[in-house]
């Protein structure tokens, strides 16, 4: 007998999500990443360019360079790709409501560094409905943005044949607090009506090769043998969804490709080390079942949860990736779970959960009937506060949080630089290079690029020609999205957190509510809160559970959703005579904006009125904020939001003593 050795599978794409300060910052990590091995570049956008303003704008203001890198014209997506030449690269970017307008700037950089269209490989992920439902970077109307989406789609399998138009992301629809069902259902909708948008637009004979080109992009949590189940379960459901309803024949154009970034939402602040393993974990569930294999895997840091990650720790995941596909000998074999009882019962299950919810949405007439209506995300908050309660509860364990918080001091978290922090000056020097970029331009040629932008947008043509044309002009990232506000207007999705049914109940939250009586009959009225996003960041879930627990235990809630300015709040602080603030920022922006919020109030006459703010702070940054004014400093070590609304009683009460 010859001993015969298996041939090895091409491995996944090999990412780190990342980007930050500046372009030249990003070129400079992404040109060292791909020196250590990584395989495929995936780009972090900051806030501002994400919903589509320049580094100047107001809204801009604290955010530029936060939690990615900002990119305003051309002059910047050429300095971002410097020395990497795009027809050898895949580029994944994570742009949704304005990916029309960045893949326009990725075109246009292309074709100056000499590439053709045709030669470029990578993904917009251009998925909008989710952006309704958790990241909150959406600019329109679910219609408009369904068109937008759908011109790119048709524009790019004929001209950009290689490239993924469109992401179909249910990743954030997990950290929102999505069931396996939901997050298949909800995603599965999503692609459905995006395929209806496209299908009328394109010739019927090009269809299977749009279809062909939609990818998906997932999230893997903790709970593994249920997150292996639910990528097979997509892959089953998407093949039937394109062979019965659309009557896609070829095998290959039904295949379900997807990239994965494992779960953000499980990493904890506490004992941060124990992330390492949970990483581990949550890869495993996506590359050891060959029939459902990611095509391209990200994964976070170890530290994510205490702010952004240094080169070292980045490094460190891409190691993980490479030590999984070239020391182990998992691409050398077929499915090892085809034929498992447990793995065929278990998916099953999550496709009958799934069939009954795309059921349910489909008689409700769609996605984007379930956006408006607020259903989706109303079933995405209540899902979220039962998670969180089961935490509360220590029904769900996590180590280190709830169970076995004992530690020895982490040598991985002491000293200076544990984490990599944006310099404050970066902003100012982004608006001064952008300054410099306008008045070194053509204005005329920018003229006439935006009026054929313009009515291009208001005729229903597709916008990327012209949206090409305006890149190689000098157009900018607020230019382009100013043009597209003033034909299809802005959009403000439903919160969910009206309609919400609350999900807290024990001894615990009967104490609060009692004290929130008491405090409330002194007060002679109820306690009233309200609860605020200021700035761009849309990564609500945390606003909205502190929303729903704040009305749960009795008090009155103000919370009008995402992008709201500082003096925005501070006037409806005002009009509503609210006892409390609260305010909830992740993207880093947390000095700039709270701060402005204390000044605010202060000149308004209401600085007695205590202010909390919760989010990801690091400690340095907790001191300067409370020396600042802020009353209370929550991070995601305070995972009690019972506690948290008790500690937030025991702050008003004393502010109306002390008053």
């Amino acid at each position: 007998m010859t001993d015969k050795t298996p041939a090895r599978e091409k491995p996944w794409l090999f990412r780190t999500y990342s980007g930050h300060s500046s372009a030249a910052e990003s070129n400079k990590l992404y040109r060292t990443n791909l020196a250590k091995g990584q395989t495929g570049l995936s780009i972090a956008f900051d806030l501002p360019t994400q919903t589509g303003y320049d580094s100047d704008h107001p809204l801009a203001k604290g955010e530029v360079g936060k939690v990615g890198v900002p990119v305003c014209h051309i002059g910047d997506m050429m300095t971002l790709f410097q020395d990497i030449p795009l027809e050898k690269m895949n580029t994944s970017m994570t742009i949704n409501a304005p990916a029309a307008w960045l893949l326009s700037l990725y075109i246009a950089t292309a074709e100056r560094q000499g590439a053709a269209r045709s030669a470029l490989n990578g993904t917009t992920q251009n998925d909008v409905i989710k952006e309704y439902l958790s990241r909150g970077t959406y600019i329109f109307a679910p219609q408009p943005s369904l068109k937008l989406t759908g011109d790119v789609i048709s524009f790019t399998y004929r001209e950009v044949p290689k490239w993924n138009p469109m992401n179909v992301c249910s990743y954030h629809l997990q950290e929102a607090g999505a069931t396996p069902e939901q997050e298949l259902a909800f995603a599965l909708a999503t692609a459905i009506a995006v395929l209806d948008t496209v299908k009328p637009i394109v010739p019927d004979a090009d269809f299977e090769q749009v279809v062909s080109r939609i990818s998906f992009f997932v999230n893997a949590g903790i709970r593994f043998v249920t997150e292996l189940c639910k990528m097979r379960a997509f892959t089953q459901l998407w093949d039937e969804i394109c062979r019965d309803r659309y009557g896609v024949k070829d095998e290959k154009a039904r295949r379900f490709r997807y990239g994965v970034q494992v779960n953000s939402l499980g990493l904890t602040e506490q004992q941060p080390e124990n992330n390492v393993y949970r990483i581990v974990m949550e890869m495993l569930a996506v590359v050891l079942s060959k029939n459902a294999r990611a095509r391209a895997v990200q994964l976070p840091a170890w530290n994510e949860a205490l702010g952004l990650p240094r080169p070292w720790d980045q490094q460190w995941s891409l190691r993980l990736q490479q030590i999984m596909a070239y020391e182990s000998d998992l691409l050398e074999f077929g499915d090892i779970f085809d034929g498992s009882i447990e793995i065929e019962r278990k998916v099953n299950e999550l496709m009958a959960g799934a069939r009954e919810e795309l059921k349910r949405i489909d008689e409700m007439g769609g996605a984007v009937n379930a956006v408006e209506s607020s259903y989706m995300k109303q079933k995405l908050v209540e899902s979220n506060a039962r998670r969180i309660g089961a935490i509360e509860a220590g029904e769900q364990i996590v180590v280190g949080v709830n169970k076995w918080t004992e530690t020895e001091p982490s040598p991985l978290t002491t000293g200076d630089g544990s984490i990599l922090t944006v310099d404050p000056k970066s902003e100012a020097e982004q608006i001064e290079r952008l300054k410099a970029f306008r008045a070194g331009r053509d204005q005329s040629a920018v003229a006439a690029a935006m009026a054929n932008l313009r009515s291009a947008a208001q005729e229903g043509r597709n916008v990327m020609e012209p949206s090409i044309a305006c890149a190689h002009a000098g157009v900018t990232t607020g230019e382009w999205s100013q043009a597209l506000r003033e034909v299809f207007g802005e959009y403000r999705a439903p919160t969910g957190v009206a309609r919400a049914a609350a999900q807290s109940g024990g001894d615990k939250i009967g104490v609060v509510r009692t004290r929130v009586d008491q405090v409330s009959a002194e007060l002679g009225r109820r306690i009233k809160m309200l609860v605020g996003k200021p700035g761009l960041d849309g990564h609500s879930n945390g606003a909205e559970q502190i929303a729903v627990r704040a009305r749960d235990a009795g008090m009155e809630v103000v919370y009008e959703g995402i992008r709201l300015t500082p003096a925005q709040i501070v006037n409806a602080a005002l009009e509503e005579g609210v006892h409390v603030v609260g305010l909830s920022i992740l993207s880093g922006s947390h000095i700039p904006l709270v701060t402005e919020v204390l000044d605010r109030m202060r000149a308004a006459g209401i600085g007695d009125i205590p202010v909390v703010a919760g989010g990801i702070i690091p400690p340095e940054d907790e001191k300067i904020l409370l020396a600042a004014g802020c009353a209370r400093i929550y991070t995601p070590k305070d995972y009690d939001i019972t506690a948290i609304m008790g500690d937030i009683v025991e702050l008003v009460a004393g502010r109306a003593k002390a008053a």
